[in-house]
C-alpha cells in the first residue's frame, strides 16, 4: 500500500506543477493584454453614462498598468466620470494628480476645466431657486480655486476649446465672491468693526475688478472711514465712487433691525 501512496504523491504534486505553469503563462498573456480590454469596457460605460462601471474600469487599469499606453486617457476619463457621478472631490484629487505627473502634458488645458468645473460643482443648483437662498449669505467654499483653476487655463491655453466657457465662469465666480466680500464686510460694519469691514470692502475692489457690487463696496468703505473719523479718506474714497458710478444716493448704512444694541 505505501509503495502505492508515494508515486501517486508525486504524481499529483506534478500535475499539479504543470497546472501552476500553464496557469502562470496564461496570466501573463492576461497581463499584457488587459489594459487594452479594461480601457475598451471603460469608454463603453463611460460613452452610455454607466459612471459606476467606468470608474471601477478605469481605476483597475490605472492601478495595474500605471505605464501602459492607455492609463493617461484612462487618468483623464477617470477624472470626468467622477465629475460626472456627483464625486466631486474625487475629480479634484485626480486633476491635481494628473497636473503634477504630467506637467506638459498636450491635454492639460481639460485637467485644469475639469478641476475648475468640480471646485465649481453645485454653486447654482436648482434649490438656490425654489428655497430662495440668498448664496451671497453662504460661504464660497472651492470658489476661489475653481476661479483660479480657470484663470490659470485662460493664461495658459488662450486659444483652448474650453477657454471661452472659462471666461464666463469667471465673471460668475468673480461676481460671486465679490458679493460674499461686502456680505462680510457689512457684517462687521454692523457690530461696530469698522477697520475689519474695510478690510473686506478693499479686498473685493482689490481682487475683483468689474464686478457689479464694487459700488456697495466703495459705499462701505465710505461710510467706515467716516465712523473712524477720517474724513479726508472718506471724501476721497467717495470721489473714487462718484467718478465710477455717477451721482450715487450716499446713505447712513443702518443695522438691521434685529441689532437693537446700535
Amino acid at each position: 500500500m505505501h509503495r502505492l501512496v508515494l508515486p501517486l504523491m508525486l504524481w499529483l504534486t506534478a500535475a499539479l506543477v504543470v497546472s501552476g505553469c500553464s496557469n502562470g503563462k496564461k496570466d501573463n498573456r492576461d497581463m499584457r493584454s488587459d489594459a487594452p480590454k479594461l480601457m475598451q469596457k471603460g469608454n463603453k460605460s463611460l460613452k452610455a453614462g454607466n459612471w459606476s462601471p467606468a470608474i471601477r474600469a478605469y481605476e483597475t487599469l490605472e492601478a495595474r498598468f500605471p505605464f501602459s499606453n492607455e492609463t493617461k486617457q484612462a487618468q483623464l476619463n477617470l477624472i470626468y466620470a467622477y465629475y460626472s457621478n456627483a464625486q466631486p472631490e474625487a475629480a479634484i484629487e485626480a486633476t491635481e494628480q494628473f497636473e503634477r505627473e504630467n506637467p506638459t502634458h498636450p491635454r492639460m488645458d481639460y485637467a485644469l476645466y475639469m478641476r475648475g468645473l468640480a471646485q465649481f460643482s453645485g454653486e447654482k443648483g436648482l434649490s438656490h431657486k425654489w428655497l430662495r437662498v440668498d448664496i451671497s449669505k453662504r460661504p464660497p467654499v472651492g470658489l476661489q480655486a475653481s476661479f483660479s483653476a480657470f484663470r490659470q487655463l485662460v493664461r495658459r491655453f488662450p486659444e483652448s476649446e474650453y477657454a471661452a466657457d472659462s471666461r464666463q465662469r469667471m465673471i460668475f465666480l468673480r461676481n460671486r465672491l465679490a458679493e460674499h466680500q461686502n456680505h462680510i464686510a457689512l457684517y462687521y460694519y454692523n457690530r461696530g468693526a469698522y477697520i475689519a469691514a474695510l478690510n473686506r470692502a478693499n479686498l473685493a475692489l482689490t481682487r475683483y475688478d468689474g464686478a457689479p457690487d464694487l459700488e456697495e463696496s466703495l459705499v462701505i468703505i465710505v461710510n467706515s472711514y467716516r465712523k473712524l473719523g477720517m474724513q479726508d479718506l472718506a471724501a476721497d474714497a467717495e470721489k473714487v465712487l462718484r467718478l465710477n458710478y455717477g451721482n450715487v444716493q450716499l446713505t447712513e448704512l443702518t443695522p438691521p433691525w434685529y441689532a437693537f444694541w446700535k
